[in-house]
């Protein structure tokens, strides 16, 4: 009886099978691995990417109009400062002004004229200097100029601003006063005072008057 054999050459995987398959293996494991560098590579630069958006949506949304508001408060405030320092200086010598015009006027009269004079005088003045100096010029300096023929007056040589804020300031002034009466000889006196000034809508008006 013939014996059957089986032909193992068609079933039996040859080594060049073996190898061609373990290649195609590797191959497909080293595109997967290449894939997924690249993703790797591709996830580590949008990375950096979206970091720098967020950077520049941080720069622009929040950091640069601070800044600008800031920069815009600064100008503001230098601008007010600036403002406020030429009103001052501008009050300042308003004020200056005041005290020496007012002084002059307080101090100076003539007997034919003296109610007039000293009366015109009162209307540079403010608060309760103002009604002292009312008080004073009606008792005592126009009735003594009338019956004596007392005169004086006044100049200012010299002032100087000792402080001005808002609406008050303070002026040394220095005065120089020539008083005559009657026939006698012209009596000269010099004295500084520490004029203090109100300021009433848009005039400076003396609302202290105290030697130094």
């Amino acid at each position: 009886m013939p014996v059957q054999t089986t032909d193992r050459s068609q079933t039996k995987p040859t080594a060049v099978d073996n190898a061609d398959t373990s290649d195609q293996v590797d191959d497909a494991s080293d595109a997967v691995a290449a894939g997924t560098d690249q993703q790797v590579e591709t996830k580590q630069q949008v990375k950096p990417k979206r970091r720098r958006l967020a950077i520049s949506r941080v720069i622009a949304f929040g950091i640069l109009p601070g800044i600008a508001m800031v920069l815009g408060l600064f100008a503001g405030y230098a601008k007010w400062q600036d403002g406020t320092a030429r009103d001052a200086q501008s009050g300042g010598i308003q004020a200056v002004q005041g005290a020496k015009d007012g002084t002059v006027a307080l101090l100076g009269y003539q007997p034919d004229t003296v109610e007039r004079d000293l009366t015109a005088a009162r209307d540079r003045l403010t608060g309760t200097f103002r009604d002292t100096y009312t008080s004073l010029t009606r008792d005592v300096v126009i009735p003594g100029s009338k019956q004596k023929h007392i005169s004086a007056v006044a100049k200012v040589p010299a002032a100087a601003l000792v402080s001005v804020s808002g609406r008050r300031a303070v002026v040394l002034v220095f005065v120089d006063q020539t008083t005559t009466i009657g026939n006698d000889a012209p009596t000269d006196t010099a004295s500084s005072v520490r004029v203090t000034l109100d300021k009433v809508d848009s005039r400076w008006l003396i609302s202290g008057f105290d030697p130094v």
